[in-house]
């Protein structure tokens, strides 16, 4: 049942077939990072979509399991896959890797995303992968010291067309598997033609700024309800 079915549950439906259950799948944006060591759950995209949803009907309950890992990729959370998104049951699985995938192989990166791809679309669920939000485009003054270096190698990376090679990539595997998209990147690459992007990054590399997790959820919930 589509979560945009599910929340018009009536009581029997909800003793049938339980609360609405969403699993995000990913990587530090997903894990609730901001700034240098600030985690903020209550600010991140999965908890605002939440609240959209519940606003369209506040009867049916909505749980999010946040399994998202910071500094982690898509080929390291295979293997986590069963215990920590599968076993939920969920209704819906949003997955988004990719931010820390381009600093290896690109073949590797697509690899994993079809591996959970399919066992995400084998479980029933509805499949939706999220493309994250743009790198630094140059090493900003008041990123931290300890990650200067990183800083100049992701800016990199965007700028060279690295990173757009692997979300395109990305994007044509969904498609492909008939994985439903949600292109966040093509948002915020639009944003960056008369914005600063990298002012939009609370760790001037790769965190979004807690208003841009707003874009996440809303762009999420026209995907879930379209």
């Amino acid at each position: 049942m589509l979560i945009r079915e599910k929340i018009y549950m009536d009581r029997d439906g909800l003793i049938k077939n339980g609360p609405i259950t969403i699993v995000a799948f990913g990587d530090s944006v997903t894990h609730g990072a901001f700034a240098e060591g600030e985690f903020d759950y209550e600010s991140v995209y999965w908890n605002r979509l939440r609240k959209k949803i519940t606003e369209v009907r506040s009867y049916v309950p909505v749980n999010v399991i946040n399994a998202g890992i910071g500094g982690i990729t898509a080929e390291d959370s295979v293997g986590r896959m069963d215990r920590q998104v599968l076993s939920h049951n969920p209704d819906l699985i949003i997955i988004c890797f990719g931010l820390n995938d381009v600093n290896g192989p690109l073949e590797t990166f697509l690899s994993a995303l079809k591996v959970i791809f399919e066992k995400s679309l084998a479980s029933g669920a509805e499949v939706i992968y999220m493309t994250p939000n743009m790198l630094n485009t140059y090493v900003a003054e008041d990123t931290s010291e300890k990650h200067l270096e990183y800083a100049k190698t992701t800016a990199d990376m965007q700028n060279n067309g690295r990173f757009d090679k692997y979300m395109s990539a990305a994007v044509s595997l969904s498609e492909k598997m008939g994985v439903k998209v949600c292109n966040c990147y093509l948002k915020w690459k639009e944003m960056s033609k008369t914005q600063d992007v990298t002012k939009l990054l609370a760790n001037r590399i790769n965190h979004p700024i807690r208003e841009m997790h707003q874009l996440f959820a809303d762009s999420l919930f026209e995907i879930i309800f379209e």
